[in-house]
């Protein structure tokens, strides 16, 4: 099977599986932003908003810097590969089944001229 990152995979997808969370990694995928303006699209507390954020963070998803007063969150896209990696695997796979049963259903036609 194909070679990935299997300890971090199910804490991928775990995350990934919110839609808070999907919705900040494809906002930081744009670039680097504050707490603040990653949270405002989002009706719900800053420390609930910043339990996601944690959790992304825990997961090596996403880093941020401190400057002053403001965190700084970034996407760290590497983190993905493992997850990316597996779900090519498997569509490679299915794929080629289905070209298989294409092909089966297209013998069934020939042999009924």
């Amino acid at each position: 099977m194909v070679n990935y990152y299997k300890d971090n995979l199910d804490q991928v997808f775990s995350v990934l599986s919110d839609p808070t969370r999907r919705k900040i990694v494809e906002e930081l995928s744009k670039g680097e932003k504050t707490v603040k303006s990653l949270a405002e699209p989002f009706d719900m507390s800053l420390p609930a908003f910043t339990k996601h954020l944690k959790i992304l963070e825990n997961a090596g998803v996403v880093t941020f810097k401190k400057e002053g007063r403001y965190k700084y969150y970034s996407l760290k896209p590497e983190a993905l590969d493992g997850a990316i990696q597996w779900m090519n695997h498997w569509k490679t796979y299915w794929e080629s089944q289905l070209s298989r049963l294409e092909t089966y259903f297209e013998g069934l036609d020939d042999e009924d001229e």
